[in-house]
């Protein structure tokens, strides 16, 4: 077995390439330019991904591709059209990747999707699951849930197996944005009105995520499936809170101010967003990975935590 792994340079794709490394299984990093070259790895140069991307030296002996390159969710998007931008690498460039992939022969197709596909929020105790109606609500996650449409329509043509990976937030070393933000806060030991946030939130760590990735590349089981996958344990805000200040080691000194004013707040500042993914709820059900996969998270939340402090960038 010989893998492509696209986003080779990105949080999971470097952590991905770094177990493929550990486990001895061969590899290609596809980056997009040579400035993001990893050192002592077999990389190829994609240039820009779109629908005319010429992958065929990419693909050359590999027999399963995990494709993680995408434009990532961005907070004030300047693009004058986002839903354009969105769709020329999300969707044009991933089709364009799995028909190569089709006429390279490729045996699987592992895609990383997200859980924004099914949603934002959901009520509390009433998780995502991978048979519930798609709602994607911004351009992000609606590229994404076209991609999927457009993948399960090439695997139903041609035999190729396809694999969906709908993962929530990813937290672990290196993380960046609103949990990089947080935890810069919390380790300088900053009041913050999040002590009264009692919502339930699904989290992947890192470590968790690369081990469900490499699981579906290889079970026979995953073929042309669609997965949720999480730590298996949901947290709230303020334990979230509690549990980056213990694995820093950091006093919290977190005030109890009512949710209601956190978004009146949040609509008068125009954070109105960011507030939303504080203190709503949103839960996935991942046991159909455990049950048809036997798959079990090897990394709990507290040793998640912990891993994202440790390898946190510029707390």
């Amino acid at each position: 077995m010989r893998l492509l792994v696209t986003g080779a340079n990105g949080l999971v794709g470097k952590a991905l390439c770094t177990s493929l490394v550990q486990r001895g299984i061969p590899f290609r990093a596809a980056v997009r330019s040579p400035i993001s070259v990893l050192t002592g790895l077999d990389n190829f140069i994609t240039g820009a991904i779109d629908g005319s991307t010429d992958w065929q030296g990419a693909l050359t002996d590999v027999t399963v591709v995990i494709h993680l390159a995408a434009r990532v969710h961005v907070l004030n998007d300047t693009a004058e059209n986002p839903l354009e931008e969105y769709s020329r690498i999300n969707v044009q460039g991933t089709l364009n990747l799995a028909t190569n992939a089709v006429t390279a022969g490729i045996k699987r197709f592992v895609y990383l999707s997200t859980a924004k596909v099914n949603g934002e929020s959901t009520h509390k105790g009433q998780a995502f699951s991978e048979t519930d109606e798609p709602n994607p609500l911004d351009p992000y996650a609606v590229s994404k849930h076209e991609a999927e449409q457009g993948l399960r329509q090439i695997a139903a043509q041609t035999g190729m197996d396809v694999v969906i990976i709908r993962p929530p937030l990813v937290y672990g070393p290196g993380v960046k944005a609103n949990f990089s933000a947080l935890l810069r806060a919390v380790q300088k030991s900053w009041p913050l009105p999040l002590g009264d946030i009692h919502n339930q939130r699904s989290l992947v760590a890192l470590d968790n995520l690369v081990d469900f990735i490499m699981t579906c590349a290889i079970h026979p089981k995953a073929a042309n499936q669609t997965f949720m996958v999480s730590d298996g344990q949901d947290i709230s805000t303020t334990e979230l809170v509690y549990g980056l200040a213990h694995a820093s080691n950091v006093p919290t000194h977190l005030l109890p101010v009512p949710i209601w004013i956190l978004q009146w707040a949040g609509r008068f500042l125009g954070k109105g967003d960011t507030i939303g993914r504080l203190c709503n709820n949103l839960q996935i059900n991942s046991s159909k990975a455990r049950d048809l996969l036997g798959w079990v998270p090897p990394v709990s939340v507290h040793e998640g935590l912990q891993r994202a402090v440790d390898g946190a960038v510029n707390p």
